[in-house]
């Protein structure tokens, strides 16, 4: 017995060790900004999720939802209603006929349909490619899939002005491919820099891609119905050759402002959403019933009027908003095409940095504490190696209500006096 009370306390007295996959993972930018938002009483220009309710006809779908019969589990890949109109939705633009009992895998938000891809399609000691800067999840997700993450940088000339000016060096690309590299995430419209890979831009990637016959590309394409300027939003997977090698990830979060709701899917051939399906069903098994019911009904509305357009054109008044409201504090926005948020060059501020922190981060900070609008350093999506390209960027947010941006406003125009 004495032995055994010994062994229990040796036990108890050692250190918990958490697992290799998430071990080196530190807490997210957003666990730092959004409490210091809230701290120093700023206008949160930081995370990227809209501040009102969605539309009526989102509510009444919710409700109509739950009052009915959408109460139970659902197919675990997906409810019949929902991919059925899924499939309607994207043939066109995908260029074929998608099948909706086959082809489409409804998950738990764009972030679970990344997950579960990645842990589908990915075995310890592949290669994952990241386009810089990158939202978050990419290398998180292939990480824990037990890949080696690889980064290709986006780079813009000096004085870039637009998103579309941020070009992807493709010699570069091309040489980080290796025999061992099965995806390459690809995300358009792009967060956080809001550019919308051009038809010439991504016929270049897929000459690439397609030179590989193992590698896929994995397209985030949330924001696809949030387009600014007539730009054309083009599906990688509707180019020739490219549907059997393409992953396409949408939600329907950022399409009615309901980001709390977490209706993702995934879009790709057969065999491909056999593997993610294989990987969902002990995920969530299903994702919320009432709420895929849901979402199937409010597509079904939305496509009855002009709620596209005027989604597209009150997102484009926002950005035009908050681009002036920038420029009004001295600094230089950079016009994204699609999305929720503006990257501005700040290189024109003289915060004192010192050498423990990065220079976007430093500003982020002063920006929270001292003019009492808080925006998020984008070196968080950079690897270390290339945060250094982030220095004189700051991302802000949009998708706030005019209340809140002209609030901004106000106090953005305070750097005008310092």
């Amino acid at each position: 017995m004495r032995k055994f009370r010994s062994t229990i306390r040796q036990l108890h007295s050692q250190a918990f060790i958490p697992a290799k996959r998430v071990a080196g993972f530190g807490a997210s930018v957003f666990s730092e900004f959004t409490p210091l938002a809230v701290q120093h009483k700023a206008v949160n220009l930081g995370q990227g999720f809209p501040d009102w309710d969605p539309p009526a006809f989102a509510q009444n779908a919710a409700a109509d939802a739950v009052k009915g019969h959408s109460n139970q589990y659902c197919r675990s890949i997906g409810h019949i209603p929902l991919v059925e109109v899924l499939a309607q939705l994207y043939s066109p633009s995908m260029k074929r006929e998608i099948s909706p009992l086959s082809q489409i895998v409804v998950t738990a938000g764009a972030t679970e349909a990344g997950f579960a891809t990645m842990q589908a399609i990915i075995n310890p000691g592949d290669e994952v490619i990241c386009i810089e800067p990158f939202y978050d999840m990419y290398p998180a997700q292939a990480t824990m899939a037990g890949a080696t993450v690889k980064f290709v940088p986006l780079r813009a000339p000096a004085n870039v002005s637009s998103a579309s000016e941020f070009s992807l060096d493709l010699e570069e690309l091309e040489r980080a491919i290796t025999r061992k590299t099965k995806a390459l995430f690809l995300n358009t419209p792009h967060n956080p820099l809001g550019k919308m890979f051009s038809r010439v831009e991504l016929e270049a990637i897929s000459k690439i891609v397609l030179k590989h016959p193992h590698l896929l590309v994995v397209s985030d394409e949330v924001y696809d119905y949030i387009t600014f300027d007539q730009t054309e939003h083009i599906r990688i997977a509707s180019l020739p050759g490219m549907w059997n090698r393409t992953i396409t990830l949408g939600s329907a979060g950022k399409t009615f402002s309901v980001t709390g709701w977490k209706i993702g899917w995934v879009i790709a051939p057969d065999t491909i959403c056999h593997a993610i399906h294989m990987a969902h069903q002990w995920i969530p098994f299903c994702v919320t019933t009432p709420l895929q019911e849901a979402v199937a009904n409010m597509f079904k509305e939305a496509t009855k009027g002009k709620y596209f357009q005027e989604l597209k054109e009150d997102f484009q008044g926002k950005r035009n908003k908050l681009m002036k409201a920038l420029e009004g504090g001295g600094l230089k926005p950079i016009k994204p095409q699609g999305g929720y948020f503006v990257i501005a060059d700040s290189s024109n501020m003289q915060v004192q940095v010192n050498n423990a922190e990065h220079r976007d981060y430093a500003i982020a900070r002063w920006l929270t504490k001292g003019i009492g609008v808080a925006p998020i350093p984008p070196s968080a999506f950079y690897s270390s190696a290339n945060k250094p390209l982030a220095k004189n960027y700051l991302r802000f947010a949009f998708c706030k209500s005019d209340k809140l941006l002209d609030e901004a406003t106000v106090r953005l125009a305070q750097l005008r006096q310092m």
